[in-house]
């Protein structure tokens, strides 16, 4: 008997090529933010440079089956005088034209959202706004300097969408006045407020911020990487629920964080994502219960077998101290974490 396999259609892979723009026109210093250090860039980039950025990167994406972007990040972008920023949009823009990218992204603060400026963004092809949120808690964003308010987030919010664009709304956990409650509340909002995606920053102190300065003389203490990651879990799979999509979970791990030069204390890591993924498997593989047979074969999603396994093989490990033998094997039909199996022999 002839068995003919269903023709799977995989959805196209996700490239974003980032221009940073640190500090350019943001006019406040929150107590969590150096952007120059947390960027690693710190000479603003002219055409000449952002062409090569662009021009390099879409040389190492494949030719087909793909979704580029041009992001404008680590700035306050729609803050800058509008041919400022037409001067920036020029240069991202032949390139959506002519087909190499299919968006161009930016990230800005709420409180620089005006129809000025969705007039501009809309003529020179931008499809995705992201907007510093960071809480929706009025408490927090006074006592870390943000200079804005919940209600003009949602106001925001509103105009971006009733303008034809995509929503992001980014969120950072553990800052000063933060708890995991608010922290939950502005997950709520977010999903409310009709953002298409978001990202989630645990907060990390950096040199020279007043963050820094409130760390030093004991006024305020980060989350701890176990607390971030347990945070991280509870926001991640309520957004699984939800039509919003995380697309990071953790800064993006540039030199100095790595290295350690800028930063002072908090919950860094170049592999947060596997952390927290790690957990979410660890509190489902722990649910399963020793069987009179000391062999175990755990049937996965293909994209998750990493994290099932765990971060440095951690869950697998685990398991071991109660079987004798453990194996993983990825599944290319099971497309919910929640869908995997066991088997024991």
């Amino acid at each position: 008997m002839l068995i003919f396999a269903k023709k799977q259609h995989t959805l196209p892979k996700h490239f974003t090529i980032p221009i940073f723009i640190p500090e350019l026109a943001c006019p406040f210093q929150c107590a969590f933010c150096n952007q120059r250090k947390i960027s690693g860039h710190i000479v603003i980039p002219d055409e000449e440079e952002i062409l090569k950025i662009i021009k390099s990167h879409l040389l190492t994406y494949p030719k087909n089956n793909k979704h580029v972007e041009i992001g404008f990040f680590g700035g306050n972008f729609t803050g800058l005088p509008l041919n400022e920023q037409e001067k920036f949009l020029k240069i991202a823009f032949p390139f959506l034209q002519n087909g190499y990218i299919q968006g161009i992204r930016l990230s800005t603060r709420p409180d620089y959202i005006n129809n000025s400026v969705l007039k501009l963004l809309k003529k020179y092809g931008v499809t995705v706004i992201e907007l510093g949120a960071q809480s929706f808690d009025d408490t927090v964003l006074k006592k870390n300097y943000r200079g804005h308010t919940a209600a003009q987030t949602e106001k925001a919010s509103k105009m971006i969408l009733d303008a034809g664009f995509y929503l992001g709304l980014q969120m950072m956990i553990g800052l000063p006045g933060d708890t995991l409650e608010k922290a939950l509340f502005t997950a709520k909002k977010i999903v409310d407020l009709g953002a298409s995606c978001t990202r989630i920053y645990p907060t990390v102190v950096i040199k020279d911020t007043a963050m820094h300065l409130w760390y030093k003389n004991g006024t305020y203490q980060p989350l701890s990487i176990e607390e971030a990651v347990e945070w991280t879990k509870h926001l991640l799979l309520f957004f699984e629920k939800t039509a919003v999509k995380v697309i990071r979970t953790g800064l993006h791990p540039s030199e100095g964080l790595i290295t350690g030069e800028e930063l002072v204390a908090g919950p860094f890591h170049p592999s947060f994502k596997e952390l927290v993924m790690t957990s979410i498997w660890r509190d489902m593989l722990q649910e399963i219960m020793p069987e009179k047979s000391d062999k175990i074969k755990i049937f996965v999603p293909e994209k998750e077998l990493n994290f099932a396994i765990g971060y440095r093989a951690s869950n697998k490990k685990m398991l071991i101290n109660r079987f004798k033998t453990v194996k993983f094997v990825a599944v290319k039909d099971i497309t919910k974490r929640e869908e995997f199996f066991v088997l024991t022999e």
